[in-house]
C-alpha cells in the first residue's frame, strides 16, 4: 500500500472514529501484525485506551487477530487495510438499500453501520426505537432484515467457538461458509416483551449470532451497474436490459469475482429467461441483434465461444475492465493535457512499440507539438521509454540505441490509482479545514434554524420570527452560503474521486494477479 493511501486511511479514521483510533490504525498500517503491548509502547496511549480502539475496529471489521506463532496465548493484530476506505462509501451502501427495500431497509443498513456488527434482535429493536419511521411493524422489519440476508446484502459473522479456560486468551471463530446465510430465528413474542421493559435482551435466541452488512455483495452491485451504464449510454436501454439478464444468469454458475471471464451460458438459455421475466417485447423479439450488437462492441463485454444451444457466450471481465479503466485514463490525459495528448496515448497503446519519428506520423500531430506532448506524458508517468542498444559494427564501435515508447497499462493504473488517493485526502482535508475554520457560524445558524422551528411550532407571530431570524446578518449569511456551497462541491467532489478509485480497483482485480482483498465472503 502506497504512502497517499495511508494518509487517506488516516484520515478517514480519524473523521469517523476520533484521534486515538486513528493512532491505534497508523501503527497497524506501518506493521504486518503488532501485539497490543507494542501498539501502547508505540502509540504512547494508556492500555484501557488501546484496548477500546481495538475493540472498535474489530466491532467495525476493520481489525483481525490471530495467535501469535511465537506464543499461541498472545494475540497479533492486523489492520484490513483494503476495507478502510468502505467508510467513505456508507451513503452508497444506504442509498442502494434504499433503491431495493424502502425506507425500513435504509433503516436497518443505517443501524449496521453504525453499530458495526450486531445480533438480529438488538438492530431491529434500535430500529425499531428510531423515530422515522414508527408506522412500520415490528414484522415489517424482521422481513425485511431477512431477504437482506436471502440477498446476501448482510452476514453472519463468524461464531465464537467456545474453548478451556487456557484457551480464553485468544478466542477463536467457527468459520463455515454455509452458515454465512442462514435465516436466525426472530421470536417477535420476545421482541415485543423487551420492548415493553417486561424481558432483557439475554432472553432473545439469536444472542450468538453476530450480522454485519457484506461489503462485496454491494461492491458486486456498484460494478454491475457501471457495466449496464456504460452499455446503455453506448447501445441503449433494451441492450443494458438484456446484459442484465445476462449477468443473472452467469452469477446462478460462476463466483461473482472471477477475476477473468465468467462460465459458458447458451443463448437458449438467456431467451428462457428473458421471455420469462421480461416484460419488453421489443427486446423479446429482436434477442439476437441485441446480443450481437454486445458481442460486436469493442469494449468486450461479452465473448462468443462457440455454436452449441444456439451458441455459447462468456462476460469478459477482464476485457470489460480493461476497457473501461482505459477509457478513464484517457478521459483524465485529455482533462490535463488536451485531446492531442490522448490522441498520442491511444496510439502508443496500440502499437505496443514506437519511435518518436513514427509517432508524429501515426498521430498526425506536428513534430514539435508530438514531441512536446509525448515529455509531458513522460514526466507525468503515462508513458514509459524502453532503450534497445544495438553494438556499432564490429564490436569496436559505440553502441546505437533506440528509444521506445511504451505503455506499461499496470503501472499508469497503479500511478493514477495513488493519484486519486492523494486528491481525496487532500478534499477531506480541506472539507474539515473549511468547518474548522467557521465552526462559530455554522453552530450559530443550526441552533438559530432550531429556534425558529420551535417557535413555528408553538405558533409565534411571523413579525417575531422575522426579527428573530434578523439577527443573523447580512454579511454573516453571505460567508455561511459560500462556505455550505463550497463544502458541497467538495463533497461531490469526493464521491466523484472514490468512483473513479472504485473503476481502478475493479481493473486491479480483474486484469492483474496482485492481492486486492477482494473476496467472496468476508
Amino acid at each position: 500500500m502506497s504512502a497517499d493511501y495511508a494518509h487517506l486511511c488516516s484520515s478517514l479514521l480519524e473523521q469517523c472514529f476520533g484521534k486515538v483510533v486513528q493512532a491505534v490504525a497508523d501503527c497497524l498500517f506501518s506493521a504486518t501484525t503488532r501485539t497490543l503491548s507494542q501498539i501502547v509502547s508505540s502509540t504512547n496511549f494508556a492500555r484501557k485506551e488501546v484496548v477500546l480502539a481495538l475493540s472498535v475496529l474489530i466491532k467495525f471489521r476493520l481489525v483481525s487477530f490471530e495467535p501469535s506463532k511465537n506464543n499461541p496465548f498472545l494475540a497479533e493484530y492486523a489492520l484490513r487495510r483494503e476495507d478502510v476506505i468502505c467508510l467513505l462509501r456508507y451513503s452508497r451502501y444506504i442509498h442502494l438499500v434504499q433503491t431495493k427495500y424502502g425506507n425500513v431497509g435504509a433503516s436497518i443498513a443505517e443501524e449496521l453501520l453504525n453499530a458495526g456488527s450486531e445480533t438480529a434482535t438488538a438492530l431491529l429493536l434500535k430500529c425499531l426505537a428510531d423515530g422515522e419511521n414508527k408506522a412500520e411493524s415490528a414484522e415489517t422489519y424482521r422481513d425485511t432484515f431477512l431477504k437482506m440476508i436471502s440477498d446476501h446484502f448482510i452476514i453472519k459473522l463468524p461464531e465464537l467457538v467456545p474453548g478451556d479456560e487456557q484457551d480464553e486468551a485468544v478466542p477463536k471463530f467457527q468459520r463455515n461458509e454455509c452458515d454465512y446465510f442462514m435465516l436466525p430465528n426472530i421470536d417477535l413474542k420476545i421482541l415485543a416483551q423487551i420492548q415493553k421493559g417486561e424481558a432483557t435482551l439475554s432472553k432473545a435466541l439469536d444472542t450468538a449470532c453476530v450480522w454485519s452488512l457484506n461489503y462485496d455483495r454491494f461492491h458486486q452491485e456498484f460494478r454491475d451497474d457501471i457495466m449496464k451504464l456504460a452499455i446503455e449510454r453506448k447501445l441503449g436501454e433494451n441492450a443494458a436490459e438484456c446484459f442484465s439478464f445476462i449477468l443473472n444468469l452467469v452469477y446462478n454458475t460462476t463466483d461473482p469475482w472471477q477475476r477473468k471471464a465468467s462460465n459458458l451460458i447458451t443463448f437458449v438459455e438467456i431467451k428462457q429467461e428473458i421471455e420469462r421475466k421480461s416484460n419488453n417485447l421489443e427486446l423479446i423479439k429482436y434477442l439476437d441483434q441485441y446480443i450481437c450488437l454486445i458481442v460486436d462492441d469493442s469494449l468486450g463485454f461479452l465473448r462468443k465461444v462457440g455454436d452449441t444451444g444456439g451458441g455459447q457466450y462468456q462476460v469478459d471481465m477482464e476485457k470489460t475492465f480493461e476497457s473501461l479503466a482505459f477509457a478513464c485514463v484517457e478521459a483524465v490525459i485529455t482533462e490535463r493535457f488536451g485531446s492531442k495528448a490522448a490522441r498520442i496515448f491511444r496510439v502508443i497503446r496500440f502499437k505496443k512499440f514506437i519511435e518518436q519519428e513514427d509517432l508524429q506520423k501515426e498521430a498526425m500531430i506536428p513534430a514539435k507539438e508530438a514531441k512536446s506532448l509525448a515529455y509531458n506524458l513522460f514526466q507525468e508517468q503515462f508513458i514509459h521509454v524502453k532503450v534497445i542498444k544495438k553494438p556499432g559494427g564490429g564490436g569496436s564501435g559505440p553502441a546505437k540505441a533506440f528509444y521506445l515508447f511504451q505503455i506499461k497499462e499496470k503501472d499508469t493504473v497503479r500511478m493514477l490509482l495513488d493519484n486519486c488517493f492523494k486528491s481525496l485526502y487532500n478534499t477531506i482535508r480541506r472539507s474539515n479545514y473549511e468547518k474548522h475554520e467557521h465552526k462559530g457560524l455554522i453552530e450559530k445558524s443550526q441552533r438559530l434554524d432550531s429556534i425558529v422551528e420551535a417557535m413555528k411550532e408553538r405558533g409565534e407571530s411571523d413579525e417575531y420570527i422575522a426579527e428573530i431570524v434578523e439577527t443573523f446578518t447580512p454579511p454573516e449569511c453571505e460567508i455561511l452560503n459560500k462556505v455550505k456551497n463550497r463544502i458541497k462541491t467538495l463533497s461531490k467532489a469526493e464521491l466523484t474521486v472514490d468512483d473513479t478509485i472504485f473503476l481502478l480497483q475493479m481493473y486491479q482485480h480483474h486484469c492483474t494477479t496482485l492481492p486486492t482483498g477482494i473476496q467472496k465472503f468476508k
